[in-house]
């Protein structure tokens, strides 16, 4: 690591600022609303012109903020600064021409840490391809059971700029950064950062995994207390590594397995730190059980020491951890246990929408039925077939890209029945409901883990979740 004293950005001053934000929605219309109540002279640009963006449109423009519908691409004359929705790619036409107009380019979060006052609550961040919604929430969870009144904000609950200007002063908030944030957030400096794992996601907007870590690795630049690593994935050391840190700032690794100094992991079902105690060399602190974590799937114990390790990191006490833990409920969607019907568990995990998420998933359970399928983004299933494999009793596909899970398991696992289903209707969940029960046998775990976008056939994940989690319960009703 890196060890020069890094400071955050001088206040910036908005009044009579021409300031161009980049697309409407979740993002950009509060953003809109808060840099015209500082005085700036706000145009808003969006792509498209639909009844959605009109409708916001017609309600900045009552305000006296300019909006150009349907032209998300030319930079604005007399553009001062442009602040970005998320998920605006960084080869649009708008930022190259800013590039050369040598305007700088922010996004919401660099915009939510400008505005933050000079008392403001420390960032404990997180990051990483998977599990960073559940790592945020078990933090808030924790550093609430500490009695620090806290929110759990970012990509999730309460939105940055709501916690950064709200009248009520919070002690420290719980941050969830996606890859995108990062990227648009140059002076981001956090008390504390994690990053969780890292494997290949979103490269159609970074262009490289090379270019997806780098932005991911902005999350320790500059942390004052611990850059929060994951010992079984190289890649996230490698960023601690690489990272520019004020003087002190530690590594501290997370582990499934007994952790070494500087270190949380697990010593015979009991979460432990090795990191944050006197003389680490030779004592360990002990902070919960492993079935305090909800559920106590392996890679969500994972997160559980990650969340861990940033709320140790900001001073709380042992107790706290155990108690924040057990009283953390995970989302729906989420490695739910729907039901038991004739011995075996009916799993929904529908959140496992890449296959990095559907990987920790089939490696909780020892005999399974996998429920696969959707949208594959461009991915690959040979690896993730391959590592699972000897834990599969049958597949059932389904959805637009089920061929190439089909491919896989043929390459890799060819004496695991498979059961194709060619439809997309309403009905097609429960057939796949149906036929993986036919499949499984006593002591099985049916396992929704589709490795897959789900908008081929559903509206979201959620309602991918609610189909499986109604068809299984009308096999259970149907065994009442």
């Amino acid at each position: 690591m890196g060890s020069g004293q890094v400071t955050s950005s001088e206040p910036y001053e908005f009044q009579g600022k021409h300031v161009t934000v980049a697309g409407l929605g979740v993002s950009g219309v509060p953003a809109a609303k808060v840099l015209h109540g500082r005085g700036a002279i706000v145009t808003v640009v969006n792509d498209g012109a639909d009844e959605r963006a009109r409708a916001q449109a017609d309600e900045l423009e009552a305000l006296g903020i300019t909006v150009r519908l349907g032209d998300g691409d030319t930079l604005p004359e007399g553009s001062e600064l442009i602040v970005t929705a998320p998920g605006w790619k960084p080869d649009k036409p708008l930022f190259a021409a800013a590039d050369r107009a040598g305007v700088p380019v922010w996004g919401d979060v660099e915009l939510a840490w400008r505005l933050r006052g000079p008392d403001a609550a420390p960032w404990l961040a997180v990051t990483g391809t998977n599990g960073k919604t559940t790592t945020v929430q078990m933090l808030a969870s924790i550093l609430t059971a500490a009695g620090l009144r806290t929110a759990a904000v970012g990509n999730i609950g309460v939105s940055l700029l709501d916690a950064v200007l709200g009248e009520e002063p919070y002690d420290v908030l719980a941050v969830e950064l996606s890859s995108y944030q990062l990227h648009w957030a140059p002076s981001l400096r956090a008390h504390s950062a994690a990053v969780l794992n890292l494997a290949p996601d979103h490269l159609d907007w970074h262009g490289s995994m090379e270019a997806y870590a780098a932005d991911k690795g902005r999350i320790y630049e500059g942390n004052r207390v611990a850059c929060v690593y994951n010992v079984a994935d190289k890649a996230t050391e490698d960023l601690v590594r690489e990272a520019d840190v004020e003087e002190g700032c530690r590594a501290i690794g997370f582990t499934l397995g007994t952790p070494a100094p500087s270190q949380l992991g697990i010593v015979e079902g009991i979460l432990v730190d090795r990191a944050f105690v006197e003389n680490r060399q030779k004592n360990a602190q002990e902070l919960a059980e492993v079935a305090d974590v909800d559920p106590p799937a392996p890679h969500n114990i994972a997160n559980a020491l990650a969340a861990a390790a940033l709320a140790r990191a900001f001073g709380v006490p042992a107790q706290a951890v155990r108690d924040g833990l057990r009283a953390f409920t995970p989302d729906a969607h989420r490695i739910a246990h729907v039901a038991d019907v004739d011995g075996v568990a009916y799993v929904d995990d529908s959140k496992a929408t890449n296959t990095h998420a559907a990987e920790a998933s089939l490696a909780a359970y020892e005999s399974i039925v996998w429920i696969a399928g959707g949208l594959a983004k461009g991915a690959t299933f040979d690896e993730l077939v391959a590592k699972s494999a000897p834990r599969l009793r049958g597949a059932v596909l389904i959805g637009a890209d089920r061929e190439l899970i089909r491919e896989a398991l043929a390459r890799h696992a060819p004496e695991v029945p498979v059961v194709d289903l060619d439809r997309t209707d309403t009905g097609a969940m429960r057939a796949a409901v149906q036929e993986a029960r036919r499949l499984a046998r006593t002591g099985d775990t049916v396992l929704l883990a589709p490795a897959c976008a789900s908008m081929d056939m559903f509206a979201n994940y959620n309602k991918r979740g609610d189909a499986f989690a109604d068809a299984v319960r009308e096999l259970g009703s149907a065994e009442g």
